[in-house]
């Protein structure tokens, strides 16, 4: 099977209203600013061919200087008013025939779990990297416990997700048009009726979300140096 081109929309035009005043987009994880971390660590798969930045108004010309000489990278765009409508202005900035959708506060992907996730969309439609859940998961109410869901069958669902172009795009704007509310990109493929398949991913490919995430990403980095 010819391998199709994949173009990479790295999506950080969130608020960081956990983050307790700190915006994750340039915060420094030793000494390099995390959204630099996040299109490098994207750049290094050779599956990638564009790299497209979604990032807030207020943060394009200091995105792009930071990212500047990064050959990959074609355009910073600025975000919709929803990562839905962030998501869908980060696909028209691309040409490719598929397209990774990932969070820019996710700096440590690695090129084995970025490929597998971009094989599996070729062939099946759409995947996504995920890992088992280690704790167990309650469903509740008001903080009364209402069931306790099989942990065998529960997965966290990380990025890349990846699809062909023409496919998310359609599916996005279905969901838009329903009202559907998204918590990430594979629900608008579901809501769709179509196929996500899960593919490997790592507990180091976490998303920098509050300010403790931050020392989990300075030992991630150290651990990295030190092998």
């Amino acid at each position: 099977m010819k391998k199709q081109s994949c173009a990479a929309v790295i999506v950080a035009a969130g608020t960081a209203s956990r983050m307790e005043g700190i915006d994750k987009t340039v915060v420094p994880i030793c000494g390099v600013p995390l959204i630099l971390r996040t299109v490098r660590a994207m750049a290094a798969s050779e599956r990638i061919t564009q790299i497209v930045i979604v990032t807030r108004e207020d943060l394009i010309d200091t995105v792009r200087e930071l990212c500047r000489g990064e050959e990959k990278l074609c355009a910073v765009v600025p975000g919709g008013s929803s990562r839905t409508e962030s998501v869908l202005r980060g696909l028209q900035a691309t040409s490719c025939e598929l397209v990774a959708i990932h969070d820019g506060a996710r700096p440590f992907v690695t090129v084995p779990i970025i490929d597998e996730a971009i094989e599996a969309a070729q062939i099946y439609g759409a995947a996504a990297p995920a890992v088992p859940v280690k704790d167990t998961i309650k469903i509740a109410e008001n903080n009364r416990v209402s069931s306790t869901p099989d942990r065998s069958v529960l997965y966290a669902v990380q990025t890349p997700q990846v699809f062909p172009k023409k496919v998310i795009e359609a599916c996005l704007l279905e969901a838009i048009e329903k009202g559907i509310p998204l918590t990430d990109d594979c629900s608008a493929a579901e809501a769709a009726g179509l196929p996500v398949i899960l593919t490997t991913g790592s507990h180091e490919n976490l998303k920098i979300t509050t300010p403790v995430d931050l020392a989990f990403a300075g030992a991630i980095v150290e651990r990295r140096e030190a092998l």
